[in-house]
C-alpha cells in the first residue's frame, strides 16, 4: 500500500520595491495607486485565465494569458511571477502536464501572495 504525503511549502517570495517607488515618484500618489489597482485587477483576471486555460488544454490561451500577465507584473515589482508564468508556458510547450500543474499550483500560490504584498507595500506608500 502506497502513501500519499501531501507537501506543504511556504514560498518565499521577492517584490522589487523599486518598482512601486518609482510609480509613486513618477505619478504621484493617485496616479500610482490607480496603476496598481488597476495592474491587480488585470493581474487576478490574468491568473484565472491562465488556471482555465491549463484546465482546459488550451495552450494558445495559457500563451495568451502569459503574454499579457509578464508586463503586469513586472510593472508592480513581480519579478517572481513573471518568471514562474513563463515556466509555466514552458512546461504547456513541452506538453509536460504534470510539470504544468506543479507550476501552475505554484503559480497561484504565489500570485495570491504577491497580491497581497503589493497591496500592502502601496498602502505602507500612501
Amino acid at each position: 500500500m502506497h502513501q500519499v504525503t501531501e507537501f506543504h511549502k511556504e514560498e518565499a517570495i521577492w517584490l522589487d520595491p523599486d518598482r512601486i517607488i518609482v510609480l509613486y515618484a513618477e505619478l504621484g500618489q493617485a496616479g500610482a495607486e490607480r496603476v496598481i489597482s488597476a495592474a491587480m485587477e488585470d493581474l487576478a483576471v490574468q491568473l484565472v485565465a491562465l488556471e482555465a486555460a491549463v484546465l482546459e488544454q488550451r495552450p494558445a490561451d495559457v500563451a495568451k494569458a502569459v503574454q499579457a500577465l509578464d508586463p503586469l507584473a513586472r510593472q508592480v515589482g513581480m519579478v517572481l511571477l513573471a518568471r514562474v508564468a513563463a515556466d509555466l508556458l514552458d512546461c504547456t510547450e513541452r506538453g509536460d502536464t504534470v510539470a504544468q500543474a506543479a507550476v501552475l499550483a505554484r503559480l497561484i500560490r504565489l500570485g495570491d501572495r504577491c497580491l497581497t504584498a503589493v497591496w500592502d507595500m502601496a498602502d505602507m506608500r500612501g
